[in-house]
């Protein structure tokens, strides 16, 4: 069903066709459980409020369309989709449009380190040189004043090895494109591809010869660690981490629409990335959704932990509400319920999260809140969750039995606070 230039209410439609069935809000559509807001302690009335938010960012032309997602224990209340996958061809925006996904790829690579854990393969406090030697005696780059025209900086030996979970946490040293100015050339050539044939391992190997931006364990930095994350899952399991995803994950969850590359007979479903542009910031194509997409287009042998991959809303809900129920989904065990409360709690201390903001932390994969008065946060203690560079978000707060889910497809987007008025306006819809 497509609505032309407007937006589908996913759960008013499916709301009418239960009622025209004799069936029950309280039971399932296409696989997905559904319920009355009021049911599970929020309110019809307010959660309206979100799409109006979402229609106002769309009719100033700042996002091509939005899906929004709120599930609360374990029932999905509100599920909308608004405006255009592709503007340029009249495209409509669908609940199940495939987006790109970025770095909500992170947290999945992560469960699936840590399934490896729960196997015995390895701990936590383990180097990561157990498995990729070429991380062995790590150089640390210290910044010295130089003569003011480019960084300079003297080497110095790491004063502990990466661990497995320095990688998880992102406070492994890596250099990377955000910070450290003087190894910010050598990290850039590094992550360069030399052809289209080379997989992560190549690269990993590469990022290894670049000097830390600081000693293990020292600060947070956003990196390129969860490609280190994911190739750990190759080396440990022997399979691809696409492989891996595929037989451990997205087959028994029934995440039938997540990849790496996306099959090209779902092109019909993938939504087209746009940009700001000029003054007004009103969006403009940058990549089309159509075979020539580097997400669609092969060879189909680079798959990154940290990022890289396509994905839905509903599928990315069936993601987290496993991680929500302890591990378990419709009598799937992805995890134990013991290991998704370690992965889910401050593992970063008072380190500074500077692209997370005051009030979190860092957990295995996962930002954390931590404090919610310094971080302005609606969202409980507890809660988890992550972005993509692409504009898309979820959290999961534990203590509210809570799930809430935004795609929409612009980067860079931080001109726009739909993320942050997308969160504030799930939250104040709990009435209970």
């Amino acid at each position: 069903m497509k609505y032309q230039g407007a937006y589908l209410p996913i759960l008013g439609a499916i709301a009418l066709f239960l009622a025209s069935s004799g069936l029950q809000a309280q039971d399932t559509w296409q696989g997905l459980p559904m319920a009355e807001p009021e049911s599970v302690g929020m309110s019809s009335e307010r959660l309206e409020r979100v799409g109006t938010a979402m229609q106002r960012y769309i009719d100033d032309d700042l996002v091509p369309g939005t899906v929004t997602l709120i599930a609360r224990h374990g029932k999905i209340v509100h599920y909308e989709a608004r405006g255009e996958r592709w503007v340029e061809e009249g495209e409509a925006m669908e609940g199940d449009t495939i987006f790109r996904i970025a770095s909500m790829t992170k947290p999945i690579a992560s469960v699936a380190l840590m399934t490896l854990f729960e196997e015995g393969h390895f701990l936590l406090t383990d180097p990561i040189s157990k498995w990729l030697p070429e991380f062995t005696d790590m150089q640390v780059a210290i910044p010295t004043q130089g003569d003011g025209l480019a960084p300079t900086y003297r080497l110095e030996a790491a004063k502990r090895p990466i661990t497995v979970k320095h990688v998880l946490t992102h406070t492994a040293g890596f250099a990377n494109s955000y910070r450290g100015a003087h190894t910010r050339p050598l990290y850039l050539e590094a992550s360069r591809r030399q052809s289209d044939k080379e997989t992560v391992a190549d690269f990993v190997k590469r990022l290894a010869t670049v000097p830390l931006n600081y000693h293990p364990g020292d600060k947070w930095e956003y990196s390129r660690a969860t490609c280190v994350v994911g190739r750990l899952v190759e080396v440990i399991s022997g399979q691809t981490l696409d492989d891996y995803l595929r037989e451990r994950i997205f087959e028994p969850l029934g995440m039938n629409d997540s990849y790496f590359y996306l099959p090209e007979e779902k092109l019909d479903r993938f939504v087209a990335q746009y940009q700001p542009a000029g003054e007004d910031n009103k969006i403009e194509l940058v990549d089309a959704p159509t075979e020539e997409s580097r997400f669609v287009k092969k060879p189909h042998v680079y798959f990154m932990g940290s990022g890289g991959m396509v994905s839905t809303a509903p599928d990315y809900w069936r993601f987290h509400q496993m991680m929500l129920n302890g591990g378990e989904l419709n009598g799937v065990r992805i995890l134990g319920r013991k290991t998704v409360e370690l992965m889910t709690v401050n593992h970063t201390g008072d380190l500074p999260i500077w692209l997370r903001g005051p009030g979190g932390g860092f957990g295995l994969g996962y930002s954390v809140t931590t404090d919610r008065g310094q971080g302005n946060s609606m969202s409980s203690v507890g809660t988890f969750g992550w972005g993509g560079a692409y504009c898309t978000y979820f959290w999961v707060d534990p203590e509210e039995e809570m799930i809430g889910i935004i795609m929409t497809q612009v980067r860079p987007y931080t001109h726009l606070n739909i993320r942050q008025d997308f969160n504030v306006l799930a939250n104040q819809a709990i009435v209970d």
